[in-house]
């Protein structure tokens, strides 16, 4: 499993991550988005539905049910009822949590994304601290940042 950090700095989160979903739909992956509070799923919730004039993300929350059809699945916990191959945490949730909770998800996981704000302290010593965390465990890490122009850039 790839993990990958995407360091927003350019964009928020809400602008980067439809763009981050429909690339891994596009690979066939499903995905599930982590979060670490009700809020911000809520918040996610509401906008993967209203995002843009002419589309939408199909998505679901464990309140909706049958999270094993969901394309994409929000969630606060460690759980994938839809077999997602992609794995998006934000707001700070733990990558390390995920895999210790989780092995067998995780093995079956092809991409984990930190998408954390550069611009919030908080976000961006917690994920400088999980890539340490997760270098030293010997895992294929990749930055990316964006570049002037806004084109993703892997930097590392």
């Amino acid at each position: 499993m790839e993990i990958w950090f995407y360091h927003l700095q350019r964009q928020s989160l809400e602008q980067a991550l439809p763009t981050l979903i429909e690339k891994s739909l596009a690979n066939g992956w499903r995905v599930v988005i982590q979060a670490t509070s009700e809020e911000r799923l809520e918040a996610l919730d509401h906008w993967l539905w209203t995002w843009s004039d002419t589309s939408f993300l199909a998505h679901g929350r464990a309140a909706d049910g049958d999270g094993e059809l969901q394309p994409v699945y929000l969630s606060t916990g460690v759980e994938t009822p839809n077999g997602a191959k992609a794995r998006v945490f934000v707001e700070g949730a733990e990558v390390a949590r995920w895999l210790e909770a989780s092995p067998s998800a995780a093995g079956a996981c092809a991409r984990a994304i930190v998408a954390f704000d550069g611009n919030d302290e908080g976000e961006l010593a917690a994920a400088r601290l999980q890539w340490k965390q997760l270098k030293e465990r010997g895992f294929q890490l990749a930055y990316w940042r964006q570049s002037e122009a806004g084109r993703w850039e892997k930097q590392a």
